[in-house]
Formats: structure tokens, sequence, C-alpha cells
């Protein structure tokens, strides 16, 4: 989860990799840390149409992000960012994923307190006020939020002509996204035919609204990738998983990314990994390819 472990983990990472906290502090999130990343290559792309959207709930206007390629109807993806929202690093990952032939909204979780940005352009969780805040944006969402608002933007996304509402929609989650995705499933799930959580925090818990035990009310297949470090904390997190997985019948591919400090997928992370992301996004594809048909 996006909470002290998460500057543990940073720290540890920062250690690890020989920067001084000087040059730390620096790679803070935006396009700072960006231009510093390994080119990504996305292979054959197809033109895609971008926009800013808005988009009606029961509790208000999300302000969302869509792009879709710019012909035909696709199968959609709803994106749930991590702790620091909806900003241009999951604007890029976004088009990414829509240049690779599906129809993408990345919504504003917190939009009930704040349009995007929810965060500083180079917000920075070392920082004690910034964590304060943005834990308080995290700790507002609850599952029943969720609910509202993965009913609302299925809903949305079934009345794009970019939509082929024929095929199933696709769900994917970072950090705190990761139980975003397992109660959007289990929400809607006669449309949600594929989930992919990436360092999810709190999939597994002792709670009675734990994410896991939500999977038998879902059909769709699943990709949890697991930072290392997420793993060391919550050793048998994996296994729970996979046994609820098998019980109700659902694919699901679970596996601990070695190397990883959880928060290792967005491109303007601290602890980015890029050939580790890579491969995270390479099986999200090969699992929407198979499940969004």
């Amino acid at each position: 989860m996006c909470d002290n472990h998460t500057l543990e983990d940073t720290i540890e990472y920062q250690l690890r990799s020989g920067l001084s906290r000087r040059k730390f502090g620096a790679l803070t999130l935006g396009a700072g840390l960006t231009s510093v990343l390994a080119p990504i290559a996305h292979g054959d792309e197809l033109a895609v149409r971008e926009s800013e959207v808005d988009i009606r709930t029961a509790d208000g206007t999300a302000d969302a992000y869509f792009v879709s390629p710019s012909n035909g109807a696709h199968a959609a993806v709803l994106v749930w960012p991590d702790i620091f929202g909806l900003r241009p690093a999951f604007r890029q990952m976004g088009k990414r994923l829509a240049q690779s032939g599906y129809s993408v909204l990345v919504v504003n979780p917190f939009y009930r307190r704040q349009r995007a940005p929810t965060s500083p352009e180079h917000a920075d969780f070392d920082d004690p006020a910034t964590r304060t805040a943005l834990t308080d944006l995290m700790t507002s969402l609850t599952p029943a939020t969720t609910q509202t608002d993965a009913v609302t933007c299925v809903q949305w996304l079934d009345r794009q002509p970019s939509v082929d509402r024929h095929k199933p929609i696709g769900t994917t989650g970072y950090c705190m996204g990761g139980p975003l995705t397992m109660r959007s499933a289990a929400a809607v799930p006669e449309r949600i035919g594929a989930g992919a959580s990436f360092h999810g925090g709190g999939l597994v818990t002792d709670k009675p609204e734990s994410p896991h035990l939500l999977i038998p009310k879902m059909k769709a297949h699943y990709l949890i990738a697991i930072a290392e470090s997420d793993d060391k904390r919550q050793p048998e997190a994996k296994d729970v998983l996979r046994g609820a997985f098998a019980k109700a019948k659902l694919p699901a591919e679970i596996e601990v990314y070695a190397g990883t400090i959880h928060g290792w997928c967005p491109i303007d992370s601290k602890v980015y990994n890029h050939d580790q992301a890579e491969k995270a996004w390479s099986r999200m594809l090969v699992l929407f390819r198979s499940a969004l048909v």
C-alpha cells in the first residue's frame, strides 16, 4: 500500500542504488524523472485521439483522461492510478495502451475532494506534509465509492463510439489501484473480463471487506504482479490469492517480480524498474489479447 512502507522501500532503493540523498530527492514525479528513464519501446503504434472528459456520477463530476485508436471500436480498459493520482505519467501510459488497440479511461479517483492534479508537480512521499495529504485522499475512498465509480465508468465507456460493447472490459490498477480493480470486477462482473494489479496494496487483509473475498463474485481473468519488497512483507498473500482464484475457477497469473520495490511500474516512480515494468506490461497485453475478445 502507499504508506510508510512505500517510504521505507524508496529509502532502501536509494541506498542499494548508491544515490546520494540530494540526487535521490531530485528524482521527483513529473517531467524531471521521466527524462532520466530509458525510452519505452512501443512497437507498431496505432494513431490515437485523446481528450480530457468529465463524467457525472452520483457523488459529483469525475474528471478523467480518455484515449482511443482513431478508427473503429475496441475493447475498453479502465485504469486506476496510484496514490499520486491522474497525472502526465498515467496519461502517457494510457496513451501507450491505446496505441496497442484499446479504448482507455484513466480516472481521477479523488474527484470528490479535488480535480486533478491531486498531488504537486514534484510530489515527494518523503515529505511529511505531502504524505499526510495524499494518505488523506486515499483514505477518503471506500468500497462503496469504488462500486459507484466502477459502475458509472463502465456505463460511460459503453456509450462511447470507440468502445466495442460486444467485448469485455479490462481494468488495471497500481498500488492503491490494485484493490480497486478487484472491487470493480466484482461490481460489474458481466462487463469486466480482465484485471491487472501492479504492486497492489492490501489485496489480502484480515478485514471483512478484503478485496480477495470478492473473487467469487468476479468473472475476470487476472494478472497480479507483486513487488518483491511486498512479498517479503506479506509472503502468504500470493498463496491466498492463488487459492481463491483456483476455487472460483478463474485463470490468474500471480507472480513476484524479482528485484522490485513497491511502486516499480509507473514511469515516473522513484523506484521504476524498466525491465521488470516492461515484463509486467507485456504480460498485461497477453492477458488482454486472450480475455478481451
